[in-house]
This record gives structure tokens, sequence and C-alpha cells, in this order.
């Protein structure tokens, strides 16, 4: 520092000032300094200014598997956003027994100042809170005053799913729904149910799969004679197509598959996949702010929500029964 500090001509509290990121700095001089640092390969050590402040600038982020897309492109999204503000990234996996109280304790021994939990762990992170010296957001929850929340309006996505295969002129909507506990799953057929009964159509008998193109494979036999189907993801959506294909039933001349998250492939489906977009990015973006907020000294609890947006390609169609449009 002191080296950096005789090369820019400033002192070494200016130094300290920019590699901590003071607004007490003139923008010449930031420049200056941060030119020198660049040309002496200085670089902050973190341990040691973890000593000095009392913190470590690193979040923790807790996820039941990172097996699934949307956990994978929820841990991308949070490690941008995360490197964006200068935070490290430790990632902690639940396993088999779901035990989150020794991954919030594994968290805190490993010195994080805060921590984001995703998808299906926020389940158990509402039963066992983390305590006041870890400041904890979860994603995809209902809202908490115990931590902040950051959310997908699932339901409004699965809506505008439905509606749209309403407006093709079928004459119900069958649904390939995600696993029993997860909020995700949960809130896309809430909004299913909701389009339906708005529509004064009776939901038909749900179908349950695990997320995985497999377990739309085999759950398709169940949907019998459906002409729509709305899948809770495009992993699912995959299996549909898949064994609607084996079946010898043509999408869309036959069924039309709505998915939901619009994965980097569902354009690449056979047919591309209509689908509900999930903005993985803004929710990883909005869940590092209110966690780095809460670090902060910042509210950390209430509800932040992202919306959806329909993506219509060419796996729905107008409905080819007797049904006129809606």
């Amino acid at each position: 520092m002191a080296d950096v500090a005789a090369l820019a001509g400033v002192s070494g509290q200016t130094v300290s000032r920019v590699v901590n990121d003071s607004p007490r700095v003139d923008p010449d001089t930031r420049a200056r300094v941060e030119a020198a640092m660049e040309r002496l390969g200085y670089r902050p050590h973190r341990a040691a200014r973890a000593l000095r402040t009392g913190r470590t600038h690193t979040i923790g982020l807790v996820a039941e598997t990172l097996a699934t897309v949307g956990n994978s492109r929820m841990l991308q999204a949070v490690a941008d956003a995360a490197s964006a503000r200068g935070y490290a990234l430790t990632v902690v996996t639940l396993g088999a027994p779901g035990d989150i109280a020794a991954a919030f304790e594994r968290l805190r021994d490993q010195g994080v100042d805060g921590a984001i939990v995703l998808n299906e762990a926020t389940v158990l992170a509402r039963g066992a809170a983390a305590s006041a010296d870890l400041a904890l957001v979860v994603v995809d929850s209902p809202a908490d005053p115990r931590f902040g929340v950051v959310a997908t309006d699932h339901a409004g996505g699965a809506r505008a799913a439905v509606d749209h295969l309403l407006s093709l002129g079928h004459p119900a909507v069958h649904h390939l729904a995600g696993p029993a506990t997860s909020f995700a799953a949960a809130e896309r057929e809430r909004g299913w149910r909701e389009a339906l009964a708005a529509a004064g159509i009776a939901a038909p008998d749900v179908v349950r799969g695990d997320w995985t193109a497999a377990s739309g494979r085999e759950a398709a036999s169940a949907l019998g004679a459906a002409s729509a189907v709305f899948a809770a993801n495009d992993q699912m959506a995959l299996g549909v197509l898949h064994a609607l294909a084996d079946a010898g039933r043509r999408v869309p001349e036959d069924v039309s598959v709505v998915g939901f998250d619009d994965v980097a492939d569902a354009a690449d489906y056979r047919p591309p996949l209509t689908t509900v977009r999930q903005d993985f990015d803004e929710l990883g973006e909005r869940a590092v702010a209110t966690v780095v907020a809460a670090i902060d000294g910042g509210a950390e609890s209430g509800l932040s929500t992202v919306p959806t947006r329909l993506v219509v390609r060419e796996s729905t169609a107008m409905s080819s029964g007797p049904n006129p449009p809606r």
C-alpha cells in the first residue's frame, strides 16, 4: 500500500479509502490510485481487511441441490451479482438430510456476512431461520418479517400460460405440476387453478412430476387425451413432448404444450417451446442487492416480486376440436 501511495503521489490513507470504495475520494485521484495499483499488481488482502472491518465480503448461498436447471441458473446469477459488488460466494448444498440449521452453522464458521437461500430450501429456512448475526434473504417464499424475500411472479406467469391456451379454443388445460414441497410449484398450480376458475372451467386432476424430463415423460400417460398441457417447467415439458411423439400425437396439431422458465434450449426443442420466461438474472441481482443492504444495516424484510413474460413459439396452436376460440 505504501508503494501504491508513493507511485500515485498520495497518502496511505487515500489509498485505503480507494480500496474500501469510500466516496471521499476525488475521481481523478481515484483513477491515479487505481492505475498505480494495476501497475504494481496490488490486491487488497481479504483476510486482513476482514480483521480490520469485521466483514469478510463473502455471501453464502444455500441450495437443496444444484442439479436442477433453475438452481444452477440462480447460482450463476447470484455469483455474477456478488462479484460486481466485490463479494465472494460460498456455496452449501443440503444433501439428503436437508439440515438447514447445520448449513447456517457451516456458513457462520466460514465467516460469511450474509446468506441467500434458494427455492426448495426456503421451506426449511422458514422453519429454522438463521440467527440475528447472519443477514438472510430467501428466494421464492411467502413474505416473512424475519428476512428479505425475492420471488418470481409464478402465479401470474401460470395464469398467462393458461389464458393463452384457452384463447386458442382449448376446452380445458391439464397441469403437470412440480414437487408438492416446492413453493414455486405451488404458486404455478395456484395460477393455473385461478385462470381456469375465472373462465368457469373445472380444474382437471393434477399430475405431478419432480422437475426432470424423465418425470414428464413418465407422467404424460396420466394426462389422457388432453388437448392442452401446461407443464410447471421446461424440462418436464420436454418429457411430455417426447412421450407425445412416441404415442404418435402431434404437437401442436393434436396437443398444445406450454412450459415455464424459458431455459436456454427451449427455442431449440422440437417444436420450439411456448413458455413463461423467468428472469433469473434479475432474481439474482435483487437477492444480492437485498442481502448486501441487510449487511450494511438496511431493511432486510419485505417482499420483492420479479415479473414473468409469456414467450409464444410453435408448441401451441388453435384447438382442432369443436370449441370456439375464447
